[in-house]
C-alpha cells in the first residue's frame, strides 16, 4: 500500500480522498492554488503546496506544478477526483512516465473510453446496448450524412467525439437543417476539444439518465455496485441523484450491469467508472462512460457500504478486489442534493463570504463539504460547495429526511440553491419517481412564463 498519495484537486473531493487516506493511514498532499490557501483540507493534509495563481489554467491544470509537487515532496501516487485533470490521458501518462501511480485507469483506457466514437464501439463489442446511430465518424459526403440520418430517423443529435458535460451536441428535427447543424457542431468541437469529429444518434425523446457504477482490478476481476438515477438535470447538469432508480425492474439492473462489469474485463479497465445510459421504454443505451470518480458516487456508498474512493487506491496499488460481485447487497434508498453558491432560480454565481454554515445531522444524513464558517467561497471555480446525502430504509423515508435535512440547513452570507431542492423534495413527479432528463427544464421554464405573465 501506497506511503503518501498526492491529491491533484480541490473543494468537497479533496477533502474527500483526504478522509479515505487517514483511514487507511497513509499520508497525504494536497497541492492548491493561492486561492485556496485557507481551504479546510489544505490545513488537514500532511503536507501542502501551492501551486499557482487562483486561475485553474496556471494551478490545478498546471501539469508540470503538480508533477513537481510531487517530487519534492516524495508522493508514491496521484489521485485526481473529478474534473480538471481526472479524465487527461496526457496527464495520466505524465504522471506514470514520472514514476508515480495514477490513481486511476491505464492512459490507453482513458483514450479509448474519452473518444466518444471509439468507446461506442468498444461497448457494441462487448454486448452493451448503445444507442442507434451512425457506424463511428461521420463522413464527409452530404449525400451519406443524409443517408444515415434517414436510416435512423428524425429527430437525430449530432454529437463531438471528444466532448462532454452536456457541450457539443446539437439536435436536429429535420433534413433540411441538418447540415448546417453538422457543420455547426464539427467547428465547436475543434474549438472546444481540439477534434472536429462528430457522429450521429436517435435523439431520445424522453429518456432518463441511469448510470452503472463499476470497480475493477488490474488482474481481471470486476464487479458492478449496482445503479444511480440522475434524471433531475438542468443543461446537462445533473442537480439530485439517487440510488438505486425508481421503478426499474432488478434483474433488468443486474443484466446490464453484468454487462458493464464484462465490458470491463474485456478493455482491461482499472479502478472506478461509470457507464452512463439513457433508459427509455424499457430499453437501456449506453452513452459515455466516466473513467473517474463520480460527484454521485456517495449515493452508491450509502446503499452498498463500499467505500470507492478507497477501493480506486487499493486498486491502483495492485491489490485485488476484495469482494465478488455475489457479496454485493444492496440495501434501502439514497438521495443527494448538490449544494450550490448560486441564485436558486436564476442560477448566477454567488460567490462571496459564508457567515454562518450550519448543516444538519440526525439518523441517514451525510455532509460531504469543505465549507466552514468564515469561508470564502471563491469566483474562480464550479459553484458546487458541498453535497448533501440522505439515506433511508424506503425511498420515502429517505425523501421525508432530506426535506428535514434542507430545512435544518443555515448558510447566510451568499445564495445557495437549497430553496430548489426544498421545492423539488415536494415535488409530485418527484415524489411518485421516474421523471426524465427534460422534466426540470420544463419546470423552470413553466416559472419563468408564469412570472412574466
Amino acid at each position: 500500500m501506497f506511503e503518501k498519495i498526492l491529491i491533484a484537486n480541490r473543494g468537497e473531493i479533496a477533502l474527500r480522498v483526504l478522509r479515505a487516506c487517514r483511514e487507511m493511514g497513509i499520508r497525504t498532499v494536497a497541492v492548491h492554488s493561492v486561492a485556496d490557501t485557507e481551504a479546510k483540507y489544505v490545513k488537514l493534509a500532511d503536507e501542502s503546496v501551492c501551486i499557482g495563481p487562483a486561475s485553474s489554467t496556471l494551478s490545478y491544470l498546471n501539469v508540470p506544478a503538480i508533477i513537481s509537487a510531487a517530487e519534492v515532496t516524495d508522493a508514491e501516487a496521484i489521485h485526481p477526483g473529478y474534473g480538471f485533470l481526472s479524465e487527461n490521458a496526457d496527464f495520466a501518462e505524465r504522471v506514470e512516465q514520472s514514476g508515480f501511480v495514477f490513481i486511476g485507469p491505464r492512459p490507453e483506457t482513458i483514450r479509448l473510453m474519452g473518444d466518444k466514437v471509439s468507446a461506442k464501439d468498444a461497448m457494441k463489442e462487448a454486448g452493451v446496448p448503445c444507442v442507434p446511430g451512425s457506424e463511428g465518424a461521420l463522413p464527409s459526403d452530404p449525400k451519406e450524412i443524409v443517408r444515415i440520418a434517414r436510416s435512423i430517423g428524425y429527430p437525430v443529435i449530432i454529437k463531438a467525439a471528444g466532448g462532454g458535460g452536456g457541450r457539443g451536441m446539437r439536435v436536429v428535427h429535420t433534413e433540411a437543417a441538418l447540415h448546417n447543424a453538422v457543420s455547426m457542431t464539427q467547428s465547436e468541437a475543434q474549438a472546444a476539444f481540439g477534434n472536429a469529429t462528430v457522429y450521429m444518434e436517435k435523439y431520445l425523446e424522453n429518456p432518463r439518465h441511469v448510470e452503472i457504477q463499476v470497480l475493477a482490478d488490474q488482474h481481471g476481476n470486476a464487479v458492478h455496485l449496482g445503479e444511480r438515477d440522475c434524471s433531475m438535470q438542468r443543461r446537462h447538469q445533473k442537480v439530485i441523484e439517487e440510488a438505486p432508480a425508481p421503478g426499474i425492474d432488478r434483474k433488468h439492473i443486474e443484466k446490464v450491469g453484468e454487462r458493464c462489469a464484462q465490458a470491463c474485463r474485456t478493455i482491461g479497465y482499472r479502478g472506478a467508472g461509470t457507464f452512463e445510459f439513457l433508459f427509455e421504454n424499457g430499453e437501456f443505451y449506453f452513452i459515455e462512460m466516466n473513467t473517474r470518480v463520480q460527484v454521485e458516487h456517495p449515493v452508491t456508498e450509502m446503499i452498498t457500504g463500499v467505500d470507492i474512493v478507497q477501493g480506486q487506491i487499493r486498486v491502483a496499488a495492485g491489490e485485488k478486489l476484495w469482494f465478488k460481485q455475489r457479496d454485493v447487497v444492496f440495501r434501502g434508498h439514497a438521495i443527494e442534493c448538490r449544494i450550490n453558491a448560486e441564485d436558486p432560480f436564476k442560477f448566477t454565481p454567488c460567490p462571496g463570504q459564508i457567515s454562518n454554515w450550519h448543516m444538519p445531522g440526525g439518523p441517514g444524513i451525510r455532509v460531504d463539504s469543505h465549507v466552514y464558517n468564515g469561508y470564502t467561497v471563491p469566483p474562480y471555480y464550479d459553484s458546487m460547495i458541498g453535497k448533501l446525502i440522505a439515506y433511508g430504509d424506503t425511498r420515502e423515508q429517505a425523501i421525508r429526511r432530506m426535506r428535514i435535512a434542507l430545512s435544518e440547513m443555515a448558510v447566510d452570507g451568499i445564495k445557495t440553491n437549497v430553496p430548489l431542492h426544498q421545492e423539488l423534495m415536494l415535488d409530485s413527479r418527484f415524489v411518485e419517481g421516474g421523471t426524465s432528463i427534460h422534466y426540470l427544464e420544463h419546470k423552470l421554464a413553466d416559472r419563468n412564463e408564469l412570472q412574466k405573465s
